[in-house]
């Protein structure tokens, strides 16, 4: 066959093409009845109805960092289109919002259809979850600029909070307030570099202490907290501030949400760390320290709710675990780590 000018530069718009129609059913089965244009479109629309009284759009955008080489390596496209909407769903679930719409972006040096489809099908069940519509997207072909390979996934969400239901709120935060971590299911979506560097050269279908391969494990895909920390709500416990603990670990994103008269002291001892957090910290040699600054360790989101509440809470949520309190600040760091 022979080639296009187009083609023989690296770039094939058939390709995209049939990505295209490879997740498009995917993608309409996110639509809500807010969206107004189909797949194609030169533009998302999306109907902003039933408003709240002071409606506050909160946005994010996001990557996945370099554990999309890991998926690529194992070829498992589906579970990287989960961490990217997860992840930003997060990013602005600690501000109280819930997502109305996401957009997504693949780049690659050469598109293959079958793997950006089943990437954005990924996406699409992870917004379909939490009734967030995918309403548009892109896929670039850029040889030249990417290394023969190479592939990444970038996303941005918007969603939707009343302006008095914003958080973190700052003045209703008081030295005693529980701090209380759900469970990550992995490492999410951060550490990947030091991982990757350091799963090197090893077996990923050995098991771990927990019975899953190291592959399972090291590509479960970033947990959403959306439900969970709706339901919380619901049943009227108040949650003042939440941390969703990322890139920098506690030790740099608790801070993010704590008026400066008050400091975490945090008892690591609270939970058991994950086996393939155990495994990792093993292998790498990374200082103990420094690993609640680069990993999550199995805590993903953390919230502040009152001291009287932390128990009923508990009872209601038997997988959240209290692991620490606020504190007075005087002249020590927004964090303690309690070893």
């Amino acid at each position: 066959m022979t080639l296009t000018a187009y083609q023989a530069a690296g770039v094939d718009i058939d390709a995209a093409n049939r990505a295209v129609e490879l997740m498009k059913s995917a993608v309409r089965a996110t639509f809500t009845p807010n969206v107004l244009a189909d797949v194609g479109s030169f533009g998302g629309l999306f109907a902003l109805d039933q408003l709240p009284a002071n409606p506050v759009l909160v946005s994010s955008i996001d990557g996945v960092g370099t554990k999309v080489k890991l998926a690529a390596q194992l070829g498992r496209w589906q579970s990287v289109g989960h961490d990217l909407v997860n992840h930003c769903a997060n990013d602005i679930l600690v501000q109280n919002a819930r997502p109305l719409f996401f957009l997504d972006y693949i780049a690659s040096s050469k598109l293959e259809p079958e793997a950006a489809a089943a990437t954005v099908t990924g996406m699409a069940a992870a917004c379909q979850a939490i009734g967030c519509a995918l309403i548009g997207g892109e896929t670039a072909e850029m040889p030249g600029v990417y290394v023969d390979g190479a592939f990444d996934v970038a996303g941005a969400i918007i969603g939707l909070v009343d302006r008095s239901a914003l958080l973190p709120r700052l003045e209703r935060m008081k030295a005693g307030d529980a701090l209380i971590g759900l469970p990550s299911s992995g490492p999410h979506t951060n550490g990947y570099s030091l991982i990757r560097r350091t799963v090197e050269g090893r077996d990923l279908n050995q098991q771990l202490a927990d019975g899953q391969t190291l592959a399972d494990a090291l590509l479960a895909p970033h947990r959403c907290y959306v439900h969970a920390v709706t339901s919380i709500q619901q049943a009227g416990f108040t949650i003042n501030a939440m941390a969703h603990i990322t890139g920098g670990g506690f030790v740099e994103n608790v801070p993010r949400i704590l008026p400066p008269m008050l400091s975490a002291r945090i008892v690591t001892q609270s939970w058991t760390i994950p086996p393939v957090f155990q495994q990792i910290i093993a292998w790498s040699g990374i200082d103990r320290a420094e690993a609640y600054r680069v990993f999550n360790l199995g805590i993903g989101l953390v919230l502040v709710v009152p001291a009287v509440e932390a128990a009923p809470l508990l009872n209601q949520v038997p997988e959240a675990v209290v692991i620490g309190r606020l504190m007075e600040r005087k002249r020590e760091a927004a964090v303690a780590l309690i070893f």
